[in-house]
């Protein structure tokens, strides 16, 4: 009986991997196929659209860039982030990069955005978009040029979250990067730098998510909040952060039409179930190798700290003032924490600032995707 359950497993194991390559092939999405991204296209890679779906059923959009030349099975790396942002932006460009240094990688649009399908749009979830990395880690798993053994994930943001909590959930992710992460949970239930950590603060807004709900289900519109506001239109106090989120979604620097950071932001309930779904629960129980990287002087950098003191159980001591180029790295058994100096968090969106450690990640992956 074991051994006939086993053959019927395999049989439909079988059957759903090649359900899943016709699928791929069979797209109900409408993709572009331009190139429409913010950063210039490379020629040391291949690049093509590719789609898969999430447990959901949702129908997820990635770009795939393979090595020109590549042979053989290859290390494989999905990439999704920044939370609001879209696969044509940041996710993108780390994606071809590493794909320029030999691996094959996706970029991908999170459920409900971009490219990729889910009604109604510009919704987030703990959970749902912890699923859309284990997704594509499916997806990857089944392609012939892929080692199924060799497989890695980027998240940037507040997707560095979810990877993270993707990590603690799928031991087949064997060496995770989170990039100038956000822990979306925390901040959306206790306000930055956990000011406002407290029933009242979290009381008001389940007030306001209860009364856009019942105007939602009274009109059937799901409205929008946030988007990034232009440089111009942000008040001289605005805190600096805001102005390096308006320089890079709302100029040419990193605006797309189909990123939310960059027009309407999220609908009205879209990031509700992060008010008390928390992420990173068992982050202390991840076994494979992780890398947090963040910004010196990122207003973020608070919420890569407590990861890392989460998954190691050690607070990271980091110096008052690292001085120019003396980037650091915390290393606690197979968990790593890297200090880019002087960065901010939108530093590590793109090559402007020409501080992204891409000799650092590559070599990180390579050491544990092997």
């Amino acid at each position: 009986m074991v051994a006939l359950m086993g053959g019927l497993l395999a049989v439909c194991a079988t059957n759903e991997n090649n359900n899943q390559k016709e699928e791929n092939m069979n797209t109900t999405l409408t993709l572009t196929q331009e190139w429409d991204k913010v950063f210039p296209k490379s020629d040391k890679v291949n690049h093509k659209k590719v789609t898969f779906k999430n447990r959901y059923g949702i129908e997820l959009a990635a770009d795939m860039y393979t090595p020109k030349n590549a042979s053989g099975k290859l290390a494989a790396i999905a990439v999704s982030g920044p939370f609001g942002a879209v696969k044509e932006q940041v996710s993108g460009l780390y994606a071809q990069t590493m794909a320029e240094r030999g691996f094959l990688t996706i970029a991908f649009d999170p459920s409900y955005t971009g490219e990729s399908s889910g009604e109604p749009r510009r919704t987030a979830s703990p959970d749902i978009n912890t699923e859309d990395f284990l997704a594509a880690v499916d997806f990857l798993s089944i392609q012939d040029n892929v080692d199924p053994d060799k497989i890695g994930i980027i998240g940037i943001c507040g997707f560095g979250g979810m990877a993270v909590n993707a990590a603690a959930l799928d031991p087949r992710i064997k060496a995770t990067v989170a990039s100038t992460m956000y822990d979306m949970s925390r901040q959306i239930a206790n306000n930055y730098n956990d000011a406002e950590d407290a029933k009242e603060f979290r009381d008001k807004q389940r007030k306001a998510l209860a009364e856009a709900r019942t105007q939602i289900a009274r009109t059937g519109d799901y409205g929008q909040q946030g988007g990034v506001p232009k440089p111009e239109d942000l008040p001289t106090a605005a805190p600096q952060f805001l102005k390096d989120y308006a320089d890079f979604y709302s100029t040419p620097r990193g605006y797309h039409p189909r990123s939310g950071g960059s027009t309407v932001g999220w609908n009205l309930i879209g990031t509700q179930s992060f008010l008390n779904q928390p992420l990173l629960c068992y982050a202390n129980e991840i076994e494979n190798p992780v890398l947090l990287i963040h910004g010196e002087k990122a207003h973020s950098r608070y919420f890569s700290e407590g990861a890392f003191e989460k998954m190691t159980g050690k607070k990271p001591e980091i110096p008052a003032n690292l001085g120019e180029g003396n980037n650091m790295n915390i290393v606690e058994g197979n968990k790593e924490f890297y200090i880019v100096a002087g960065a901010v968090h939108t530093d590590l969106y793109d090559d402007r600032a020409g501080v992204i450690p891409y000799d650092k990640i590559e070599h990180f992956f390579l050491d544990n995707l092997k």
